[in-house]
Protein backbone atom coordinates (compact mmCIF):
# COMPACT_ATOMS: atom_id res chain seq x y z
CA UNK A 1 0.00 0.00 0.00
CA UNK A 2 0.85 3.61 -0.82
CA UNK A 3 -0.15 6.58 1.18
CA UNK A 4 -1.44 8.94 -1.44
CA UNK A 5 -3.49 11.14 0.49
CA UNK A 6 -4.11 12.10 4.10
CA UNK A 7 -6.13 14.74 5.29
CA UNK A 8 -7.13 16.10 8.90
CA UNK A 9 -10.35 15.64 9.88
CA UNK A 10 -10.94 17.28 13.07
CA UNK A 11 -10.35 17.15 16.64
CA UNK A 12 -12.38 15.66 19.10
CA UNK A 13 -12.68 16.52 23.48
CA UNK A 14 -14.53 12.87 23.93
CA UNK A 15 -15.95 10.15 21.87
CA UNK A 16 -18.75 11.25 21.00
CA UNK A 17 -17.68 14.36 18.98
CA UNK A 18 -15.46 11.92 16.76
CA UNK A 19 -16.35 11.13 13.36
CA UNK A 20 -18.93 9.37 12.70
CA UNK A 21 -17.97 5.53 12.74
CA UNK A 22 -17.81 4.10 9.27
CA UNK A 23 -14.17 3.36 8.16
CA UNK A 24 -11.09 1.22 10.04
CA UNK A 25 -9.56 3.35 12.25
CA UNK A 26 -5.84 2.67 13.52
CA UNK A 27 -5.09 4.08 16.76
CA UNK A 28 -2.08 5.92 18.11
CA UNK A 29 -0.86 5.98 21.76
CA UNK A 30 1.98 6.28 24.27
CA UNK A 31 3.34 8.38 26.77
CA UNK A 32 4.32 11.91 26.69
CA UNK A 33 7.68 12.62 24.48
CA UNK A 34 7.24 9.00 23.27
CA UNK A 35 7.71 10.52 19.63
CA UNK A 36 4.61 9.89 18.47
CA UNK A 37 4.18 12.99 16.52
CA UNK A 38 7.37 12.19 14.60
CA UNK A 39 6.12 8.35 13.88
CA UNK A 40 3.04 9.38 12.47
CA UNK A 41 4.58 11.94 10.41
CA UNK A 42 7.32 9.20 8.56
CA UNK A 43 4.45 7.16 8.25
CA UNK A 44 2.25 9.44 6.29
CA UNK A 45 5.68 11.01 4.38
CA UNK A 46 4.25 14.30 6.12
CA UNK A 47 6.69 16.57 7.80
CA UNK A 48 4.33 19.06 9.50
CA UNK A 49 0.79 16.62 9.51
CA UNK A 50 1.08 16.10 13.87
CA UNK A 51 2.55 18.75 15.84
CA UNK A 52 5.62 17.89 17.09
CA UNK A 53 6.62 20.01 20.67
CA UNK A 54 9.53 20.32 22.72
CA UNK A 55 6.75 20.40 25.76
CA UNK A 56 5.56 16.90 26.52
CA UNK A 57 1.35 16.74 26.39
CA UNK A 58 0.55 18.60 23.62
CA UNK A 59 -1.93 16.49 22.15
CA UNK A 60 -4.74 16.75 24.19
CA UNK A 61 -7.99 15.76 22.05
CA UNK A 62 -8.54 12.66 19.74
CA UNK A 63 -7.63 13.75 16.35
CA UNK A 64 -8.89 12.10 12.95
CA UNK A 65 -6.88 11.97 9.58
CA UNK A 66 -8.24 10.39 6.43
CA UNK A 67 -5.71 8.44 4.78
CA UNK A 68 -6.53 7.52 1.47
CA UNK A 69 -9.77 8.18 1.55
CA UNK A 70 -10.26 4.90 3.23
CA UNK A 71 -8.37 4.78 6.33
CA UNK A 72 -8.20 6.89 9.67
CA UNK A 73 -5.34 7.63 11.30
CA UNK A 74 -5.76 8.36 14.87
CA UNK A 75 -3.76 10.46 17.59
CA UNK A 76 -4.88 10.35 20.79
CA UNK A 77 -3.28 12.15 24.02
CA UNK A 78 -0.43 11.13 25.51
CA UNK A 79 -0.02 9.78 28.95
CA UNK A 80 1.94 10.03 32.28
CA UNK A 81 3.34 13.34 32.21
CA UNK A 82 3.34 14.76 35.48
CA UNK A 83 3.57 18.75 34.56
CA UNK A 84 -0.08 18.32 32.74
CA UNK A 85 -2.19 20.82 35.04
CA UNK A 86 -3.96 17.76 37.46
CA UNK A 87 -7.70 18.93 35.89
CA UNK A 88 -6.21 17.87 32.42
CA UNK A 89 -4.00 15.05 33.40
CA UNK A 90 -7.23 13.42 35.00
CA UNK A 91 -9.17 13.73 31.74
CA UNK A 92 -6.54 12.02 29.59
CA UNK A 93 -7.25 8.34 30.89
CA UNK A 94 -10.72 8.53 30.64
CA UNK A 95 -10.80 10.20 27.23
CA UNK A 96 -8.49 7.43 26.11
CA UNK A 97 -10.46 4.65 27.73
CA UNK A 98 -13.66 5.49 26.29
CA UNK A 99 -12.74 5.57 22.96
CA UNK A 100 -10.53 2.19 23.00
CA UNK A 101 -13.19 0.74 24.39
CA UNK A 102 -16.50 2.24 22.53
CA UNK A 103 -15.09 2.86 18.91
CA UNK A 104 -16.56 -0.19 17.40
CA UNK A 105 -14.46 0.82 14.21
CA UNK A 106 -11.01 0.56 15.74
CA UNK A 107 -8.73 -2.01 13.92
CA UNK A 108 -5.54 -1.99 15.75
CA UNK A 109 -4.09 0.22 18.71
CA UNK A 110 0.17 0.99 18.54
CA UNK A 111 1.05 1.55 22.17
CA UNK A 112 4.77 3.17 21.23
CA UNK A 113 7.36 2.76 24.10
CA UNK A 114 10.91 4.60 24.18
CA UNK A 115 13.30 1.67 23.66
CA UNK A 116 15.67 3.70 25.39
CA UNK A 117 13.89 3.10 28.89
CA UNK A 118 13.50 -0.10 30.89
CA UNK A 119 10.08 -1.16 31.28
CA UNK A 120 8.14 1.71 32.63
CA UNK A 121 5.17 1.21 35.32
CA UNK A 122 2.70 3.17 33.33
CA UNK A 123 3.10 2.04 29.94
CA UNK A 124 2.87 -1.62 31.70
CA UNK A 125 -0.72 -0.74 33.06
CA UNK A 126 -1.51 0.36 30.16
CA UNK A 127 -0.39 -2.42 28.11
CA UNK A 128 -2.45 -4.76 30.32
CA UNK A 129 -5.07 -2.77 30.41
CA UNK A 130 -5.43 -2.97 27.08
CA UNK A 131 -5.14 -6.68 26.76
CA UNK A 132 -7.43 -7.43 29.72
CA UNK A 133 -10.02 -5.23 27.53
CA UNK A 134 -9.17 -7.12 24.41
CA UNK A 135 -7.81 -4.28 22.64
CA UNK A 136 -6.05 -5.45 19.75
CA UNK A 137 -2.38 -4.16 19.69
CA UNK A 138 0.89 -3.55 18.30
CA UNK A 139 3.36 -2.26 20.70
CA UNK A 140 5.96 -0.02 18.73
CA UNK A 141 9.48 0.87 19.94
CA UNK A 142 10.82 4.27 19.08
CA UNK A 143 13.84 6.18 18.73
CA UNK A 144 15.64 2.28 17.99
CA UNK A 145 18.13 4.62 16.52
CA UNK A 146 19.75 5.70 19.74
CA UNK A 147 20.63 2.06 20.60
CA UNK A 148 23.40 -0.28 19.47
CA UNK A 149 21.98 -3.14 18.39
CA UNK A 150 23.34 -5.07 21.69
CA UNK A 151 21.24 -2.32 24.20
CA UNK A 152 18.16 -2.86 21.87
CA UNK A 153 18.08 -6.80 22.47
CA UNK A 154 18.39 -6.15 25.99
CA UNK A 155 15.97 -3.79 26.01
CA UNK A 156 13.71 -6.12 24.20
CA UNK A 157 14.55 -8.93 26.20
CA UNK A 158 13.97 -6.67 29.09
CA UNK A 159 10.27 -6.36 28.20
CA UNK A 160 9.47 -9.41 26.84
CA UNK A 161 10.68 -11.13 30.54
CA UNK A 162 8.56 -8.74 32.35
CA UNK A 163 5.18 -9.19 30.04
CA UNK A 164 5.64 -12.69 29.91
CA UNK A 165 4.47 -12.42 33.69
CA UNK A 166 0.95 -11.39 32.84
CA UNK A 167 0.83 -12.15 28.60
CA UNK A 168 0.49 -15.25 26.84
CA UNK A 169 1.27 -14.95 24.03
CA UNK A 170 3.28 -11.98 23.92
CA UNK A 171 1.41 -8.90 21.99
CA UNK A 172 3.50 -8.00 18.28
CA UNK A 173 6.75 -6.23 18.61
CA UNK A 174 7.58 -3.91 15.88
CA UNK A 175 10.89 -1.75 16.06
CA UNK A 176 10.71 1.58 15.03
CA UNK A 177 12.81 5.08 14.16
CA UNK A 178 11.59 8.16 12.63
CA UNK A 179 15.11 8.93 11.79
CA UNK A 180 15.90 6.19 9.58
CA UNK A 181 12.38 5.24 8.65
CA UNK A 182 12.90 2.02 10.03
CA UNK A 183 9.42 0.20 10.76
CA UNK A 184 7.56 2.13 8.12
CA UNK A 185 6.92 -0.46 5.57
CA UNK A 186 6.23 -3.02 8.60
CA UNK A 187 3.69 -0.44 9.91
CA UNK A 188 1.69 0.06 6.51
CA UNK A 189 2.08 -4.21 5.81
CA UNK A 190 0.33 -4.03 9.10
CA UNK A 191 -2.79 -1.82 8.36
CA UNK A 192 -2.95 -2.70 4.78
CA UNK A 193 -3.06 -6.67 5.53
CA UNK A 194 -5.33 -5.18 8.10
CA UNK A 195 -7.85 -3.33 5.66
CA UNK A 196 -8.06 -6.30 3.38
CA UNK A 197 -9.04 -8.72 6.29
CA UNK A 198 -12.25 -6.19 6.68
CA UNK A 199 -12.97 -6.26 3.44
CA UNK A 200 -12.90 -9.19 2.36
Amino acid sequence: MEIISVEFIKSSPDLASCPKPSLPEYAFAGRSNVGKSSLINMLTGRKNLAKTSSSPGKTQTINHFLVNGAWYLVDLPGYGYARTSKAIKKEFPYLIRDYLLNRKTLACLFVLIDCRHKPLENDRDFITWAGQNQVPLVLCFTKSDKLSAAQLQHKLHLYRERLSETWEPLPDFLITSSVNQKGKEELIDIIDRSNNRMNA
